[in-house]
């Protein structure tokens, strides 16, 4: 059995990866540059929410290795992932109820 059975086939060489750092500079400087702009506050949280998460399924995906891995892998971390923000946004909002009611000592 070779090494890379199982696995989807990987990318020759480092030229994929230094593309992949590329377009994520790319994209930074695409959120810098929006950073500067006068756009209306919703506008803004989009587009650099939207910015955020394509950077981060790249990186996810190239630099962790998760591209190459097995399916079965990916679909075990996915919907953990989802688990643990839905559970973390259902624990932050109750911690800011505690703070508007005046409960947390300072």
């Amino acid at each position: 059995m070779s090494a890379s059975a199982g696995h989807a086939a990987s990318p020759a060489g480092m030229s994929w990866f230094l593309k992949v750092w590329a377009v994520l500079l790319v994209l930074t400087g695409v959120e810098i540059f929006l950073a500067y702009e006068e756009l209306p506050l919703h506008t803004m949280l989009i587009l650099l929410m939207g910015l955020s998460l394509i950077k981060a399924a790249m990186i996810v995906a190239y630099f962790m290795h998760l591209r190459y891995e097995r399916t079965s892998l990916v679909w075990t971390l996915v919907p953990a992932t989802i688990f643990v923000l839905l559970m973390m946004n259902v624990f932050f909002s109750d911690s800011l109820r505690i703070v508007r009611l005046g409960l947390f000592l300072h």
